[in-house]
């Protein structure tokens, strides 16, 4: 009894298969499932496909509308072969393009309904005439499109705490306001974004900047995405990573971009771009409307523009031995109070007019002093060289080199750069500017010598020690190193116009001896102050003759 029951059965699956196995080669029409809610002024957009079909890969459709107020009854929209097809509350839109097919492929088009408007919600039919050799399949498709009024909003906001450096047109001026603002200041901007739409939605906003005379090419600057993801464009991602670039949400509806340590090339209008968003049925996310207000006209001027550097005193005589003094001024109040510049401060001397400059005294923008070479070896002995920044006037750095000499002569530049200090206290360079040439000369005063020299014994016998002295006489202003020699005149040589030369002791102290006529030997020697010795031990008749000082 269970077999012959069995039987039928197996017949009965094939014959149901049977059937779905010739309709799975057969026209299909796809649309993307509904319903699907699009904003009132914006584009409405449907694609469409067909497959499975049989003939030419070039496919024809045709849309229609069922408005919900008369379901059963179809609105001819647009054709892809008839420029007849649509109806007459369409023709107009269809020929001004606001009414169009897409095509993409052969079998994928697109609607595109311009400025959608309210009375265009409905069912919207998707269909293929047939170019198969039977009848079968889907020849068409439905969606259903709900049009929504725009309940976007946005709009420029004050931004509380905003110290822009001022306003062209005054404090609240007539959009778009134009903000003039120094390098290196920062850059506050705030708008507003709401949407009081019924359905589940995204809001994005971004703030976007055109360069000045590109107004249509706007870049992004940085952005809150439909994913609460925050986003900087390329161009300012490392402004981002280095912390000058932020944007923060202030409430509900207020958004605020702040760009720190502004740059020359950040000049331009700014705008403040919203979007609104919602997940369709088939799990994608489409923009629905997108909306932008102008924030600000911005222009950055260079802390080269506004600055400039003098020095003085013009021109410089000192004495030896005078404190030199050298100052260098920094004009342009606005850049000398902005928080985030600092300044580096170098005086630098050339000693001939086509010499190079030589680095004398360097004052960081840290505030650390460095001595060129030839001011920092023990060289220098006592003199002291300092580079210091004033209490007033505000930008007056001073150079003071204690005890000049004769080398300190040349001119002197003053060159100033100025900083941007990151938050990581990273330093940008701005701007470099020079001085012009500071003359300084030392007077040359001049030095009286005198010198007697004498025997205390005048007589003398053979095999003796001779006693000469040398009394000298110094007269100047300024420190003088001696350096003496001793000359011997014996007539029975050739006398040269000094004679023979006995010693001699240079400005270091060093002495050198040579010997007697007669081979004796010579030492020398400091008895006093000013007062100096040679003595010729062991005198013979071969050493007589006169002996000078010099």
């Amino acid at each position: 009894m269970d077999a012959p029951a069995r039987a039928p059965s197996r017949s009965l699956l094939c014959f149901l298969l049977l059937p779905l196995a010739a309709l799975s080669d057969a026209r299909k029409v796809h649309l993307p499932p509904g319903p699907l809610y699009r904003v009132e002024g914006t584009t409405l957009a449907i694609p469409c496909n067909v497959s499975e079909f049989e003939g030419p890969s070039l496919q024809q459709f045709e849309w229609f509308l069922y408005r919900l107020s008369a379901p059963d009854i179809s609105i001819g929209m647009v054709s892809t072969r008839d420029p007849n097809f649509p109806y007459a509350i369409f023709g107009a839109r269809v020929q001004a393009g606001n009414v169009s097919i897409l095509r993409l492929r052969g079998n994928v088009v697109e609607l595109r309904v311009r400025a959608v408007r309210m009375e265009d919600t409905g069912v919207y039919e998707c269909y293929t005439p047939t170019t198969d050799s039977k009848y079968q399949g889907t020849y068409s498709a439905k969606v259903e499109v709900r049009v929504i009024p725009d309940q976007l909003s946005v709009s420029a906001a004050p931004s509380s705490g905003a110290k822009p450096s001022f306003w062209v047109r005054g404090a609240m001026a007539a959009p778009p306001p134009q903000m003039v603002l120094l390098e290196s200041q920062d850059l506050l901007l705030t708008c507003s974004v709401a949407s009081g739409t019924q359905q589940h939605t995204h809001l994005t906003a971004s703030f976007t900047v055109s360069a000045p005379g590109s107004p249509r090419l706007q870049q992004e600057v940085i952005g809150l995405q439909r994913d609460f993801a925050l986003e900087a464009a390329r161009r300012f991602a490392p402004r981002r990573l280095a912390r000058e670039l932020s944007l923060v949400k202030l409430g509900n509806w207020k958004y605020q971009m702040m760009l720190d340590r502004l740059r020359p090339e950040d000049s331009g209008t700014y705008h403040c771009a919203a979007g609104e968003w919602i997940q369709d049925p088939d799990g994608s996310w489409q923009q629905i409307t997108e909306k932008r207000v102008v924030l600000a006209d911005v222009s950055v001027q260079s802390i080269a523009s506004q600055l400039s550097v003098s020095a003085g005193p013009h021109r410089a005589l000192l004495s030896p031995r005078d404190s030199l003094e050298l100052f260098c001024n920094i004009s342009g109040t606005s850049v000398l109070l902005l928080p985030h510049v600092a300044f580096a401060v170098s005086w630098e001397l050339r000693k001939e007019a086509a010499g190079e400059r030589h680095l004398v005294a360097r004052l960081e923008a840290s505030g650390g002093l460095v001595l060129g070479q030839n001011y920092a070896n023990r060289n220098m002995g006592m003199r002291h060289v300092s580079l210091q920044k004033l209490a007033s006037p505000l930008g007056a750095f001073r150079l003071r080199i204690e005890s000049a000499q004769p080398a300190d002569v040349g001119s002197y530049h003053c060159e100033v750069q100025a900083f941007s200090r990151s938050p990581s206290a990273e330093l940008r360079l701005l701007a470099t500017l020079s001085s012009e040439a500071v003359s300084v000369e030392v007077k040359s005063q001049a030095v009286v010598l005198g010198a007697v020299a004498w025997l205390p014994l005048p007589t003398l016998y053979r095999g003796n020690t001779a006693d000469v002295r040398c009394n000298v006489s110094v007269e100047s202003a300024q420190d003088v190193h001696l350096a003496l020699s001793w000359w011997a005149e014996l007539p029975q040589l050739d006398p040269s116009p000094l004679g023979v030369l006995l010693g001699s002791v240079d400005r270091e102290g060093v002495a050198q001896l040579e010997k007697l006529p007669s081979g004796g030997a010579l030492s020398m020697d400091k008895v006093g102050p000013q007062s100096h010795r040679l003595r010729l031990h062991a005198v013979q008749p071969s050493d007589e003759g006169a002996t000078t000082a010099l």
